[in-house]
């Protein structure tokens, strides 16, 4: 969408093809939208962006520095809904209301508007900035300035006030962010104070979007009703703190994982979703390849032996390890886990909390768990070097061990737990199977568009153009399903690494991270992370951008 807004604006007149590419540079290396990248240039202003986008997006536009709409139109919308979220009626044509926006994104908002009025309703797109001033016109004061009035905290003071009472306005606040966080589909919640501003953000399908900003005076009260929901100290801002907090909402037991980091402007607040009501994945639903899938379920079919599953934080290796434990949980067999946090309740199966407060850590429920007599054994990760002895001398005693790293690839996890300090020869005679995994954004079946792919973008995924008989792929376009990014949902891209005779005798002597890796490749225990990429680009499950996000930098691949 950046690059088509772009293209109108030149076609214009409005930018020059020089200034474009400035453009575009500034938005990637700074990661902000391209209208506030030209704003910050100097290149372009609101109205001239948003007449252009108005037109990509088939909107008309109105110009809200020009008047002032009629008090029987505002009075059809309620002024909080057109504050929060930042809609404004501006007219009406044929017994239907048209409301201006500052986003074609917030087209999705007419559905729940027409609802509330009783009529059909059309949207026009504004200037961000020309609209925000006709709200505070026609409105008065924002939400967020009504809340701090009412709580007494307008002098910025750093009091708890207006935090008790379920009708208080902080309270009401809360809640509306956690139902409109379900609501996107977010896994998390990132509140994030800086000088000017507090700035809520979603992660929904592991990218974040800014969904709201408060004044600054809103973020101690803000932060201790969150303190005091996840049974924090509220007087400490000093230190990290974690928390949880249990949301009771109608037909939906929700958890949530609460993390403090103070920062120099404030605390910032990182608070992980997970919705018990949801059944967990089973392994066909993780998308594996036929090849992958068929391996994983070897190695998880073993008697003994430890099974590494790698990748960074938010890459879903714990969602593969309750699929694969879910695979294999019989009356016959039993099995534990050790988990910070126990995440999701899997009927049949003995889970323990870690605890370190108390002196609960994973070694220490890792020992106690050999005296139970398991069949299976999970660790929630290998921390340290005492865990990953444990979890070893486990594996070489008849259990069958899961467990997680934080690795960028399935080799560095031989030789990063050979740096922890296990012996090489333990490494060699336990590990059976690593896998390394990513999550990349499901392409939106509603508006994905097919597209014949250049030779140049084939070989950038790994492939032989010579050898694609039909290359035809999707490309993210937006739409109201997607909510205008093009994609819904994710899937798993995995890197498969079988330790057979050689690489284990490699794994025994110690060998340098590059030569264990070329060593898999030559002979094939290794099935990287672009290879499996780029076959569900060519099956339409996602998009070579999308592929290259994730796999190009764990990947040896050109």
């Amino acid at each position: 969408m950046s690059q088509n807004l772009g293209e109108a604006l030149v076609a214009q007149g409005a930018l020059t093809p020089e200034q474009l590419r400035e453009a575009l540079t500034l938005q990637r290396n700074g990661a902000i939208a391209l209208p506030d990248a030209l704003a910050k240039l100097g290149f372009s202003d609101e109205a001239t962006v948003a007449r252009a986008r108005a037109k990509l997006e088939g909107l008309p536009f109105v110009d809200l520095a020009k008047g002032r709409p009629p008090d029987k139109l505002l009075q059809r919308v309620p002024a909080e809904l057109a504050r929060q979220q930042g809609l404004l009626p501006v007219a009406e044509k044929n017994g239907k209301l048209v409301v201006a926006v500052d986003d074609p994104m917030k087209r999705i908002l007419v559905d729940q508007l027409s609802f509330m009025i009783g009529g059909e309703v059309l949207c026009a797109l504004a200037a961000p900035g020309a609209l925000k001033g006709a709200l505070e016109r026609c409105y008065g004061p924002t939400a967020d300035q009504a809340v701090a009035q009412k709580m007494g905290a307008s002098d910025g003071s750093d009091g708890a006030a207006g935090i008790g009472g379920d009708d208080a306005p902080i309270v009401r606040l809360v809640r509306r962010m956690f139902d409109d966080a379900l609501e996107a589909r977010a896994s998390d919640i990132h509140v994030e104070p800086s000088p000017s501003r507090v700035r809520i953000r979603f992660r929904v399908d592991g990218m974040l979007r800014d969904v709201a900003e408060h004044p600054p005076h809103l973020h101690a009260p803000l932060v201790s009703r969150l303190k005091i929901m996840a049974a924090m100290d509220i007087a400490e801002k000093r230190k990290p703190q974690d928390g949880r907090i249990e949301l009771a909402l109608p037909g939906r037991p929700i958890d949530v994982r609460v993390s403090i980091l103070p920062t120099n402007h404030g605390e910032t607040m990182v608070m992980r979703l997970l919705d018990r009501s949801r059944s967990l994945i089973g392994l066909p639903d993780l998308g594996f390849g036929e090849e992958d899938h068929a391996l994983f379920k070897k190695w998880i079919k073993r008697p003994n032996g430890l099974v590494l599953v790698t990748g960074p934080t938010g890459s879903g290796k714990t969602t593969t390890l309750y699929a694969a434990l879910s695979e294999l949980n019989r009356p016959d067999v039993k099995i534990l886990t050790a988990e910070d946090p126990v995440e999701y309740h899997i009927r049949g199966i003995n889970q323990v909390q870690v605890h370190p407060k108390i002196g609960l850590t994973f070694a220490r429920i890792l020992k106690a768990m050999l005296r139970a007599a398991p069949n299976i054994i999970l660790v929630g990760e290998i921390r340290d070097v005492e865990t990953a002895e444990i979890a070893i001398q486990a594996s070489l005693t008849g259990h069958l061990v899961f467990s997680t790293l934080h690795t960028n690839d399935a080799p560095s996890a031989i030789t990063r737990m050979v740096d922890m300090g296990v012996k090489p020869f333990l490494v060699a005679g336990s590990v059976h199977g690593v896998m390394a995994q990513r999550l990349v954004r499901k392409v939106c079946k509603e508006c994905a568009e097919t597209y014949t792919a250049s030779p140049s973008e084939l070989a950038t995924l790994g492939l032989d153009p010579t050898l694609v008989r039909e290359p035809t792929l999707k490309r993210a376009c937006g739409c109201r399903a997607c909510e205008g990014t093009g994609y819904r949902g994710r899937l798993g891209l995995f890197e498969l690494l079988e330790m057979n005779d050689e690489l284990k005798e490699l794994a025994f002597r110690g060998v340098a991270l590059d030569e264990l890796r070329a060593r898999a490749l030559e002979n094939r225990c290794l099935r990287p992370l672009l290879v499996d990429g780029a076959r569900k680009v060519l099956a339409g499950a996602t998009t070579t951008a999308e592929v290259l996000r994730v796999a190009r930098a764990a990947s040896d691949e050109p």
